[in-house]
């Protein structure tokens, strides 16, 4: 057995020559990925981009066909438990039992943690939904439900916080509330987070470093300022985006 890197290593998680196919598609075609401790990167490109696959197999849902993937210098094949521990997700759609209030959903998942009630009321005060606790989840609104759906993932205090457009859909206001949420957890807890978002604003708001991919590749990566200046100079990551593929982030 391969041993794991150490965990004090720079980098949280580590992607080397990772490579996916689904029968004759190559999804994703030697990507290569480090991502700091306290690292908040956005992951950008149009469906097919090969984003989601590459999402999938950091989370542990796909397995690369070639290549390694390392998190805490640990991989999914020999520590599935202790990955578990330390990651938690929040997809774009997440459905709940419908006559469970809010409360009693963060007691179902925190069980699966073995929690205690205290740290269900810690993470309802962080999300803002104590006026809502007593809510059925069928009468919560929707910026309300994905506050509760990024409140399961805080649960287990992870390290590595995987968000897959999560603001999709919200009001500026219910917007703003989750990003200040995020920053919260970068600065008490040094959260590392990967972010897959259609949202620009969202990306330079939170994010130290964007990705950009397409075809299963990654195109371009570096903060907003790096990116623009080492492609002619564009003035959006749009126009860096028709300039690197010939057409829109987009379509």
């Amino acid at each position: 057995m391969e041993k794991p890197i150490s965990s004090s290593a720079e980098y949280l998680v580590d992607v080397r020559d990772v490579h996916k196919s689904f029968k004759d598609v190559k999804a994703v075609k030697g990507i290569d990925l480090k991502i700091a401790h306290g690292e908040f990167v956005a992951v950008l490109g149009p469906n097919g981009a090969g984003k989601t696959t590459m999402v999938e197999m950091i989370e542990g849902i796909q397995h690369p066909d070639k290549g390694e993937i390392h998190i805490d210098g640990k991989q999914w094949k020999h520590h599935q438990h202790e990955l578990h521990q330390i990651i938690g997700l929040s997809l774009q759609e997440t459905r709940f039992m419908e006559k469970l209030t809010a409360y009693e959903t963060m007691q179902l998942f925190a069980s699966f943690y073995k929690l205690n009630s205290h740290r269900v009321d810690e993470v309802i005060e962080l999300i803002g939904l104590e006026e809502k606790k007593k809510a059925y989840v069928n009468n919560l609104s929707g910026g309300q439900r994905q506050r509760l759906a990024l409140g399961i993932a805080l649960l287990n205090k992870p390290r590595l916080l995987l968000l897959d457009e999560p603001t999709t859909g919200l009001d500026p206001n219910a917007r703003r509330e989750i990003w200040n949420i995020l920053l919260r957890l970068k600065k008490e807890l040094n959260t590392s987070l990967i972010l897959t978002t259609h949202y620009m604003e969202e990306a330079e708001y939170l994010c130290d470093r964007i990705i950009i991919m397409d075809q299963g590749q990654i195109l371009s990566q570096g903060t907003l300022e790096e990116i623009l200046s080492m492609n002619g100079g564009c003035r959006s990551l749009d126009e860096l985006f028709i300039n690197l593929t010939g057409r829109h982030l987009y379509e």
